[in-house]
């Protein structure tokens, strides 16, 4: 089979791409099979596309990859979730280096049991030199509570006088986000036709394109990809302007 080419050149590719992967246990379900395997079918996925962003020259992508939320599954989905993110990092860390990925991870990473953590501190550590793109994992993760977190940094900021109320603009409080130094997502990927965005990168979203797809997350590889961003190419990203005014170079 022929190598999938980018979808759109260079200059038109989203320069940040997220993703809501769901649908792993529908998937397993119409197989017959365990939810955990929709989950390992999943890592699969996630492998073909972090590649596929890689090669076609995407700077960010960020997955969501388990939710506050998800801690009130059933404990044996938890605990088979986190033994696959741990399987995950110890097995794709040196792949990331040779790559020149650089891993992020956003979220309550605190909530995560030791080794978990332990892991991804050592694979965010040891792709921190990568240079061609960054991958974010959203790991515990909730866009209210990231936001309740920004607002508590920059309060802690002004009651210790490092700051003044009157100083804070978006710039500030972006800057208090997990996401903190990321452009915000051009491009918002949710898989498996739910329609809403889950509590996922709120305040980051402002201005997304959402692409939505019935198809689930184990049979969204690189072809379902390249559909994604051809979409979002047809697209006139208007920033709250007029057609008119951005045909006339209005900024």
């Amino acid at each position: 089979m022929a190598e999938l080419k980018a979808p759109l050149p260079p200059d038109r590719l989203p320069r940040h791409v997220a993703i809501i992967m769901d649908g792993n246990g529908r998937w397993a379900k119409r197989q017959g099979r365990s939810r955990i395997s929709g989950h390992r079918e999943g890592m699969n996925s996630v492998r073909e596309v972090v590649e596929a962003c890689r090669e076609w020259g995407i700077g960010c992508l960020t997955l969501f990859a388990f939710s506050e939320e998800n801690w009130g599954r059933p404990r044996p989905e938890v605990t088979a979730l986190m033994a696959l993110l741990r399987t995950y990092l110890r097995g794709e860390v040196q792949l990331m280096k040779r790559q020149g990925i650089r891993l992020r991870a956003i979220g309550n990473i605190q909530r995560l049991p030791r080794l978990a953590q332990r892991l991804l501190r050592e694979a965010v550590a040891e792709t921190a030199s990568g240079e061609r793109m960054v991958l974010s994992l959203a790991l515990s993760y909730g866009g209210r509570e990231e936001i309740v977190r920004a607002a508590r940094l920059l309060a802690e900021e002004c009651v210790a006088g490092r700051l003044r109320p009157e100083d804070i603009d978006a710039g500030e409080f972006a800057a208090r986000l997990d996401t903190a130094g990321l452009p915000d997502p051009d491009l918002l990927i949710r898989t498996s036709g739910e329609r809403r965005v889950s509590d996922f990168l709120l305040w980051q979203m402002a201005y997304s394109e959402l692409y939505i797809t019935d198809i689930l997350w184990p049979d969204f590889r690189k072809p379902q990809l390249a559909e994604a961003l051809a979409d979002y190419g047809r697209r006139e990203r208007r920033f709250g302007l007029t057609s008119e005014q951005l045909r006339e170079g209005v900024t």
